[in-house]
């Protein structure tokens, strides 16, 4: 019997807001609602949700994402909460056995991070993901967890991008190079 758990991948303010410090807007408020019928139906069956969350600190000149990208994810920050429903249902059921909160600080989840130590002490072979960014951070984390040999699920509807064309080469990448079952 296969054991799956849901690996939320940076659905945060900075993110998904319209004010986000870098949000992919529209593209990720848009699957906000299908994230949180994924988090309802693992919590339902007490099965293991991860909320993987990029961490930064305001001074980090070192961090190679401060040559590339704004300052997100502050630590300390309302741009580093949960966004929206996400967040209100994340409060409802943080204080559960099957709830884990993991920062990274890298785009994959895995580095750096004990998701691998905890998905193998909880016999988890397969991990459903969902959130932001497809072609970033989901992308990578995806990469890690085919490598390390889990199977993967990730549905079009609960991951987004500000690059639709990244989006797309992304969905097409999951499937065809990873083995993902991508629906």
């Amino acid at each position: 019997m296969k054991k799956t758990a849901l690996i939320v991948v940076d659905y945060s303010n900075d993110f998904v807001a319209d004010n986000g410090k870098l949000t992919c807007g529209l593209p990720g408020q848009q699957i906000e609602d299908y994230i949180v019928e994924r988090i309802e139906a693992y919590n339902k069956k007490q099965h293991d949700i991860f909320f993987m969350m990029d961490l930064h600190y305001e001074e980090n000149n070192y961090h190679p994402e401060s040559n590339l990208f704004p300052p997100h994810n502050i630590i300390g920050t309302v741009g580093r909460e949960l966004y929206g429903k996400v967040n209100d249902i994340y409060q409802n059921i943080l204080f559960n056995d099957h709830i884990h909160y993991l920062d990274k600080t890298r785009y994959d989840a895995f580095c750096g991070t004990s998701l691998d130590l905890m998905l193998r002490e909880r016999n988890i072979t397969h991990l459903e993901f969902v959130g932001v960014c497809t072609d970033i951070c989901v992308l990578h984390s995806a990469i890690s967890a085919y490598n390390l040999g889990y199977a993967i699920t990730i549905s079009h509807r609960g991951v987004a991008s500000f690059n639709p064309s990244g989006h797309a080469w992304a969905l097409d990448h999951f499937k065809n190079s990873l083995g993902a079952v991508v629906e």
